[in-house]
């Protein structure tokens, strides 16, 4: 049987620069499925709070969701992990696409992986924990690697996977999908948000791109953007050692 328990809190959440309405809860929810919640700490309050009022609704609801996709996982699997930086990984891993953590020239993971960093650095967590945080963030859409590395580098990407992707979903019961989104609400469009999320995040360093999966969302959605070629980056080098003219057949 799943155990899903809903408590109400009476904080009433004050609406700052008329956020979406999402974000201007009237009363703050706490939520756990199969005995799994946000950590009652204070770092996981902070954590909270500081993406509630950084991101839009979309990024925080999904970045929740993440956290408990991963959790699960982790759960699944019999991993032994520490749920605390398990949700600070989580909660900031797309934290590199809001404006007032978007660098010039980095990609979005890296700027969303210094972001956690100076966050957690400035509450005394261990320099160990702290990189484990950025690892986590920083891999996170590089497939293929974070699942061999630390259980909170493997879980924030699995997290992540399944809320964008929808890998693993059967993993996952019914009761369990619904009671994370009754709590963390997709939206109705999610898909074409999430794409739309991570677009206005990048298109003004589509540079950042080369080599990794967010080039796919600029080829989408920008017409004249090009893919840079791994090819032509070795051809072109300033290394002698042009093209070749290959014998015929014999």
């Amino acid at each position: 049987m799943l155990c899903v328990s809903t408590v109400i809190a009476n904080t009433v959440i004050v609406n700052l620069h008329d956020r979406k309405s999402e974000m201007t809860l009237a009363v703050e929810k706490t939520f756990a499925v199969e005995g799994i919640r946000i950590p009652d700490s204070s770092l996981a309050r902070e954590i909270t709070e500081f993406v509630r009022e950084t991101e839009s609704a979309l990024l925080f609801h999904h970045s929740s969701r993440v956290y408990y996709w991963g959790t699960l996982a982790g759960k699944r699997r019999s991993l032994k992990f520490d749920r605390e930086l398990l949700y600070a990984g989580a909660m900031f891993h797309d934290m590199g696409l809001t404006p007032a953590h978007c660098s010039a020239h980095e990609r979005f993971e890296v700027d969303g992986a210094n972001a956690a960093r100076d966050f957690l650095r400035s509450r005394g967590i261990s320099k160990h924990d702290v990189d484990t945080v950025w690892t986590a963030i920083a891999l996170h859409t590089t497939p293929g690697i974070p699942q061999h590395m630390h259980p909170v580098i493997a879980l924030v990407t699995a997290g992540v996977e399944m809320d964008v992707l929808g890998l693993a979903y059967t993993e996952y019961s019914d009761a369990e999908r619904e009671a994370v989104v009754h709590a963390h609400p997709r939206t109705e469009h999610f898909k074409e948000d999430i794409i739309q999320a991570f677009y206005d995040g990048i298109k003004h360093k589509p540079e950042t791109t080369f080599g990794n999966v967010k080039a796919d969302v600029l080829a989408e959605k920008d017409p004249v953007f090009r893919r840079g070629n791994f090819c032509s980056v070795i051809r072109g080098s300033a290394w002698p050692g042009g093209l070749r003219v290959l014998d015929g057949p014999k």
